[in-house]
């Protein structure tokens, strides 16, 4: 069966898409040929919204995640309305965009939190407006006032956000681009993406980013907690 086309790794600002129906899965599931939805992954929530068919109402999509194989992206919808989807139909796909967004400024908040705190990264979490990092790092007196004020200060900066792809080789041969200890990045295709934050920061990440970092706006550290002996989670938040 025919891989989707991950329409959100070329432009993470689209949100619709006309689409055509490959599959319908028994759990519920709708598999199309390109798609602007993420599939849940890397600690970010799979996208949610709605599938439209020509003359029919909308049909909600209440996650999206990756198939067995992670070529395609099935979109869940429910059995029933599943049911009501066949192969070949065609179909338009909608965001909910300010989920999305929201999710794109924590994701990129994330990546210069651990700028600010560089030591490894043992998990995290993207929420809708909030998100963590847990870091294997002692109790070395870390403060959520100066940790804010440094981000804040990388936020301003108004830095590019890009990316790029490399080799599994050329990532095998620069292992510190990899700052996740318990997430390794995908493989299997030959090639890795790397999102770069001009003069800041570059990783292997899938995620969807936003194009600036001012975009981002302010954020504040709103907890720092003790997970472990040397593992400590810090918790940020958009300020609006």
């Amino acid at each position: 069966m025919a891989a989707t086309n991950l329409l959100f790794r070329e432009d993470a600002y689209a949100r619709t898409c006309d689409a055509t129906v490959i599959a319908v899965t028994p759990e519920g599931g709708v598999i199309v040929d390109r798609t602007i939805f993420y599939a849940q992954g890397g600690g970010q929530p799979g996208d949610v919204g709605h599938i439209r068919l020509s003359g029919s109402s909308e049909i909600p999509v209440t996650n999206a995640v990756y198939g067995a194989d992670r070529s395609q992206v099935v979109h869940l919808v429910g059995a029933e309305a599943a049911s009501r989807l066949k192969p070949g139909d065609a179909a338009s796909l909608h965001l909910d965009w300010e989920r999305r967004f929201k999710r794109m400024r924590v994701h990129t908040a994330l990546h210069l939190l651990s700028v600010v705190l560089p030591y490894p990264v043992t998990g995290g979490s993207i929420g809708d407006g909030d998100g963590r990092l847990d870091f294997d790092i002692p109790d070395a007196g870390l403060d959520k006032t100066d940790i804010t004020d440094k981000m804040n200060i990388l936020i301003a900066r108004d830095a590019a956000v890009t990316d790029r792809w490399i080799t599994d080789a050329e990532l095998d041969a620069n292992p510190g681009l990899v700052k996740t200890m318990s997430v390794q990045p995908p493989r299997g295709s030959g090639r890795v993406r790397l999102v770069e934050i001009a003069g800041i920061d570059l990783q292997p990440c899938g995620g969807t980013h936003v194009r600036s970092t001012s975009e981002i706006g302010i954020v504040v550290v709103t907890d720092i907690e003790k997970k472990g002996k040397q593992n400590r989670r810090v918790r940020l938040s958009l300020a609006d």
